[in-house]
């Protein structure tokens, strides 16, 4: 998972009743009645709304060529602008549509209702606007309460001018030199310009502090903070808010800034304790604060998303969404996190709201579409990456997507235009290099997949490139020219379940081996398989007991991702995500029926015991010590044995599908309240018909020694595991390719098969 840009400060409310309110100011302002503002009516807009502030008439007149400069779109003709114009003004973060109604002393109509302040400010990268019209929004923003901050402003402005020029000046020269390809120059590598600005920036902040009051020095710092931060100087602009905080330590938007320009130099623990401590300065005066409260829960959902643990995410994005129903952004990150958890119903459900909501939010098309794709729904996933290609031809998602999607679906030639317009945009998209890759060897163009590869590897160092360089070297060692590989060739066969036979009973059925290779995938998938067993139980012992030996140990799915995060701390964010949404699909969701967002704690840990790294009987007796955590067998040394039926045939439920679904339409007809002991337990455990034998077979696989230098004749892989030899026409296949049936074509048109399992050698 890349890095996710925080969502600072955006506008909150896009309602019918926030476009009356803009309609109204419009109104007041509007003198010779032609729908629009012109200068002298946008003049007494601003003087308006800003008591406390004494403009010049140069200050004025910059304020209204930059409006009428960046919303040209919006002017109609020598009327003014328009009331689209307005409302564009402010949803760009020029003033807060809330606070500038108050202070006109306008009132809506009787039986209407004032939703929450909104969101002022805006960084340059979220703005809909050029950085132009961001400066402005600035400098109108109702924190710069008093007219000597212009002044220091305007000084600060001649400052970073002088570094902005000693900076272009070496990019320049950097640009000409033999590392032409070198990034941008950071504001330190200017040496000394940077160390001069440095001691004029110390004095001017000094100047801030003096011969004026705390309310004064606060506006003055918080004013150059934000200057500082939007030109990208952000430790110095951390130091500004800081301070800040010093004069007010209950202002919350000291905390809430100062942890968005951690964010941007990195320091996402720091950054994140400066959220909830916004938060909970903002929770205690929610009165003052209640517009603030929804955007810190949305960027603590932003920093909480990048480390990997995205139920904790969605959580504050919800929160975020209760505070204000009519946030389209949060209504997208929420909808977009429940997708990557593999909550799609309640993911596109949030998609479409935010949508509704903003109609052209391109990003919100897009992972709708990939909802829509999730549940089948093809029409509506193909009409949603189209639109959002309508609204942004370069969307690289969307035209990414369309290439997964016809690909998927054996439109190579569509899918290959697809990438290769990714590829166009953004050389560098590793992922589409990679499909590319894949395609092309599909096809048969092998030179050309390994020339995509290599430039993927270049790209991105990872763990898919390495593997798909594996795969072409085997392919092109062990593939057999016309035989198998290319698109629209017979690779294999699939023979008809009747014709393959075993020659001894130890031989696994194809059924038993298919579900435990689907296990093991599993196991891969969630990174089960390197988690000790003996850390499960140690978890376990460390969670506290309930009030009463009869009550039931629930936890919320935002605690027990926490809890999988310490347990699976060497994955990487972007994997643990992947884990926690197989985890969530395959068992989460068997266990949280009802959706109530909590799941038993033991019984969770019973059904992922058996697949954690370890010996089998400590396995085992994991998952026993789990399940004395039920009630009625807290502090006992047995178990229930409906609570042992009820485990087993949750695990196969869940594991051995779909026989294991019909046997728990069983589990509520159980009566039998004797206890059972470990071996009593275990006999049950292990049964092959009713209990979870197939764990015997999946630690074969678990073990995976190489099979000598056998490979399978229908993959043309070596052999990893279990071999079973066809005893007639010798010949041998993996474990996959026996659980599926696959023959390669020179052995079609016989009778029967009949195989003998091989144990693999060992290492």
């Amino acid at each position: 998972m890349g890095r996710i840009t925080l969502d600072i400060e955006t506008p909150l409310n896009t309602t019918d009743l926030r476009s009356e309110k803009v309609k109204r100011i419009l109104q007041q302002f509007d003198l010779n009645r032609d729908g629009c503002l012109n200068r002298d009516e946008s003049t007494a807009l601003v003087v308006a709304v800003n008591p406390r502030v004494k403009f010049t008439d140069d200050q004025i007149h910059a304020i209204n060529d930059e409006v009428f400069r960046t919303y040209a779109q919006f002017i109609d003709g020598q009327k003014g602008i328009t009331l689209d114009g307005l409302l564009r003004t402010y949803d760009d973060g020029a003033g807060d549509v809330d606070r500038d109604f108050s202070v006109l002393g306008l009132e809506l109509n009787p039986g209407e209702t004032v939703p929450g302040p909104s969101i002022v400010d805006k960084t340059v990268r979220e703005a809909a606007t050029d950085n132009k019209a961001m400066e402005w929004a600035i400098l109108l923003h109702h924190t710069v309460a008093f007219q000597n901050t212009y002044k220091l402003l305007d000084d600060l402005e001649i400052l970073i001018q002088k570094l902005e020029k000693s900076k272009q000046v070496k990019e320049a020269k950097v640009k000409r030199g033999s590392n032409s390809s070198a990034k941008g120059v950071a504001w330190e590598d200017l040496g000394a310009n940077y160390a001069v600005f440095l001691k004029d920036l110390v004095a001017l902040s000094s100047r801030a502090d003096k011969e004026c009051s705390k309310e004064e020095a606060f506006d003055r710092h918080m004013a150059i903070g934000r200057v500082l931060y939007n030109k990208h100087l952000h430790k110095l602009a951390y130091i500004s808010f800081r301070r800040a905080f010093e004069l007010q330590p209950n202002n919350p938007l000291t905390r809430f800034r100062a942890g968005n320009c951690l964010y941007e130099l990195g320091m996402y623990r720091e950054a994140k304790e400066e959220f909830f401590e916004a938060l909970i300065i903002a929770e205690a005066d929610e009165k003052n604060w209640a517009y603030l409260v929804p955007q810190i829960h949305i960027n603590l959902g932003i920093l909480l998303e990048g480390e990997g643990m995205v139920f904790n995410a969605c959580d504050h994005y919800r929160e975020a969404c209760i505070f204000c129903p009519t946030h389209f952004r949060a209504l997208k990150r929420l909808g977009s996190g429940l997708i990557a958890l593999g909550e799609y119903k309640a993911g596109v459900l949030a998609l479409e709201e935010a949508v509704f909501l903003k109609k052209d939010y391109a990003d919100a098309h897009c992972d709708l579409g990939s909802g829509f794709l999730a549940l089948g729904d093809e029409t509506n996933a193909i009409n949603e990456f189209q639109m959002v290609l309508d609204l942004k031809a370069d969307h690289l998602d969307a035209l990414f997507n369309f290439g997964v999607f016809y690909m998927d679906r054996g439109r190579y030639e569509r899918a290959l235009d697809m990438y290769d317009r990714v590829l166009d945009e953004s050389p560098n998209h590793w992922k589409a290099l990679l499909s590319k890759a894949v395609l092309l060897l599909g096809t048969g163009k092998t030179e050309k997949a390994r020339k995509a590869l290599r430039e993927a590897l270049k790209t991105a160092n990872r763990v898919e490139l390495h593997d798909r360089m594996v795969y072409l070297k085997q392919l092109q060692k062990k593939w057999l020219k016309g035989k198998g590989g290319g698109v629209g060739e017979e690779a294999y066969i699939i023979v008809e379940p009747s014709k393959f036979k075993t020659v001894e009973e130890s031989t696994n059925s194809r059924w038993e081996l298919a579900n435990a290779l689907d296990i093991r995938a599993f196991q891969k998938i969630t990174g089960l398989d390197r988690c000790d067993v003996e850390l499960l139980k140690k978890q376990m012992n460390e969670y506290p007991l309930p009030d009463s030996l009869f009550a039931e140990r629930p936890i919320r799915k935002v605690s027990l991702e926490g809890i999988l995060r310490e347990l699976l701390g060497f994955l990487k964010p972007e994997n643990f995500v992947g884990a926690v949404k197989a985890i969530n699909k395959k068992i989460l969701c068997v266990l949280d029926e009802s959706n109530s967002g909590s799941v038993d704690f033991g019984l969770f840990f019973a059904i992922i015991a058996p697949l954690c790294k370890g010996s089998l009987d400590r396995r085992e007796r994991v998952a026993y010590h789990a399940l004395l955590l039920q009630p009625g067998s807290v502090g006992s040394s047995k178990i229930r044995k409906t609570d042992t039926q009820k485990y087993i045939k949750l695990l196969r439920a869940i594991y051995m599908p779909p026989l294991g679904v019909s046997e728990m339409l069983e589990v509520s007809e159980e009566t039998d309240m004797s206890m059972v002991s470990f071996t009593e337990f275990l006999e049950m455990f292990v049964d092959p018909d009713r209990g979870f034998g197939i764990l015997s077979t999946l630690w074969k696989l678990e073990i995976g020694n190489r099979n000598g230098s056998y490979v399978c004749a229908s993959c043309r892989f070596a052999i990893i595991g279990p071999r079973y030899k066809e005893v007639r026409l010798h010949f041998s296949l993996c474990s996959l390719c026996y659980s599926e049936r696959r023959v390669h074509p020179t052995y079609s048109n016989q009778e029967e098969y009949i195989f003998r399992k091989c144990k693999p050698i060992e290492a």
